[in-house]
């Protein structure tokens, strides 16, 4: 489909997709049978490369962008580190002198030595976090590791006292056998499963926090109001949870998050084991109740240096069946959460097609849509479907999500199509904001690697965000956001 053809469909389609709260204005339009203003963007257009003049992204009309840490080829950091590959999920914070601070992560599987300096949490993983100073203009000033020794550094979230949280989405481990590689985890040193906290332009203490659960992580997203941490599981072929950890001290006023809270999933009141990854009516809304996870980090048992005897669907499964076990609701494919006044918005992925037929696992991931995003209103506790895509050519497979300071949503794609950066308004408008068109140097087409870790600047002038390949990179794109409803 060309981008004129998506843009018109867009159009069409939209407005039965979007429902509820602060999303409500197609809703109310169509009921009102009354037309409001609403702003004409032009189509994107490719767009050179601030960097070396190269064209990979195609943007809205007066939008420039500088690739930076493209890993092609290879990339030293100031503490000597070979930049790894797998550039992720990513928080954008103040530096000094007007410079910006990235946290970001690499979402790196399989054991192996850990990349970077100083003492990683497992000498044999090879995730973690780099920390990079960059302008506004995406011109590196310094980088270096952050952590080191994780493994499947996925997504996370930025913390109100300016950290970042890091998560593994993985359970692997020397007490759990090989996962969707094949891989013998046999080599690995810790359990692996776990959120890590890194402070802004400092070094993570590289300690999980294992009250928050042992589970295939995505991201997390923090209520500045209660210091509740708010998770995304994907867990690929299986439903999947959404939590929540309330640490022992409120972390917003003591500006760090500690370990020994309690993990809880979320449950839809009166309706055990919600399959809220089937398709929804328009409007869904939910009461919710969150029940108690009372094993949140298990060990499996193991004997070093032999194949652990627990499957990895096992180790998958085991905390979140815990929550099912007393009703918790399946979602599809939890993937990116982001806060904004109030509300805690999350992708599912998969979501918003036909119910599957058993638990899992399911081969192709747990649901069968091309996308849906949630909203949890913190203080009412009731759960409000905003998006649900009709179709790939609506919304295809949303990924990472982040908001904009004016409240707009800003969703990554995540397919084997044409993956765009999608904005989502208040009023209820889905529009392109950023196409891929990547070329390898050897001319290789790379538009359908994924976008990731989509993030404004602090004055919001900036937004960041990466490509998550072998050959990973970072963009900075700045433009006339309030012109084009950002």
């Amino acid at each position: 489909m060309t981008i004129v053809d998506r843009r018109t469909l867009l159009r069409g389609a939209a407005a039965g997709a979007i429902v509820g709260g602060p999303f409500a204005g197609l809703v109310a339009r169509a009921a009102n049978a009354a037309e409001v203003d609403r702003i004409e963007r032009p189509p994107l257009e490719p767009v050179p490369d601030m960097r070396d003049g190269q064209v990979r992204l195609w943007l809205p009309p007066h939008f420039q962008y500088r690739s930076f840490h493209d890993t092609e080829t290879q990339i030293l950091l100031n503490d000597g580190t070979i930049l790894p590959g797998r550039h992720d999920g990513m928080a954008a914070f103040r530096g000094p002198r007007g410079s910006i601070i990235l946290v970001r992560n690499h979402e790196i599987n399989g054991p192996g030595a850990a990349f970077g300096p100083g003492v990683p949490y497992d000498a044999m993983a090879r995730g973690g976090t780099t920390t990079i100073q960059v302008t506004g203009m995406g011109e590196v000033i310094r980088s270096y590791t952050s952590l080191n020794g994780t493994q499947m550094n996925c997504s996370g979230g930025p913390m109100p006292w300016d950290s970042w949280i890091s998560c593994e989405e993985t359970v692997n481990g020397p007490d759990v056998a090989a996962d969707f590689t094949g891989v013998p985890n046999t080599p690995l040193l810790q359990r692996h499963g776990f959120i890590f906290e890194v402070p802004a332009g400092g070094q993570s203490n590289r300690q999980p926090i294992t009250a928050a659960g042992r589970f295939a992580h995505e991201s997390v997203a923090c209520d500045p109001h209660d210091g509740a941490i708010y998770e995304t599981e994907d867990n690929f072929g299986f439903a999947s949870g959404f939590y929540r950890y309330l640490p022992p001290r409120n972390p917003c006023h003591t500006g760090r998050l500690a370990d020994g809270g309690r993990l809880q999933m979320l449950a839809v009141r009166g309706t055990p084991n919600a399959e809220l990854a089937a398709q929804q009516t328009p409007g869904a809304r939910y009461r919710v109740k969150w029940v108690d996870i009372d094993d949140p980090a298990p060990t499996f048992p193991y004997v070093p240096g032999t194949p652990a005897l627990t499957t990895n669907d096992t180790a998958l499964t085991y905390v979140g069946n815990q929550g099912r076990a007393q009703g918790a609701a399946h979602f599809s494919r939890l993937e990116g959460a982001t806060y904004h006044d109030g509300v805690v918005y999350f992708c599912s992925t998969q979501g918003g097609g036909a119910a599957e037929d058993g638990p899992g696992p399911i081969a192709n991931g747990y649901g069968n849509g091309t996308g849906q995003v949630w909203a949890y209103h913190t203080r009412s506790q009731v759960l409000e479907l905003i998006f649900q895509s009709p179709s790939a050519a609506v919304l295809d497979f949303p990924d990472n999500i982040t908001t904009s300071p004016r409240g707009t949503l800003v969703l990554c794609e995540d397919n084997v199509n044409d993956n765009f950066v999608r904005g989502l308004t208040t009023d209820g408008e889905l529009f392109d904001i950023a196409l891929n068109r990547l070329r390898s140097s050897t001319g290789a087409d790379r538009s359908n690697d994924e976008f990731a870790g989509s993030t404004f600047s602090p004055d919001g002038k900036t937004l960041f965000v990466n490509i998550q390949a072998s050959a990973g990179m970072s963009f900075a794109i700045w433009g006339p956001w309030r012109r084009l409803g950002v």
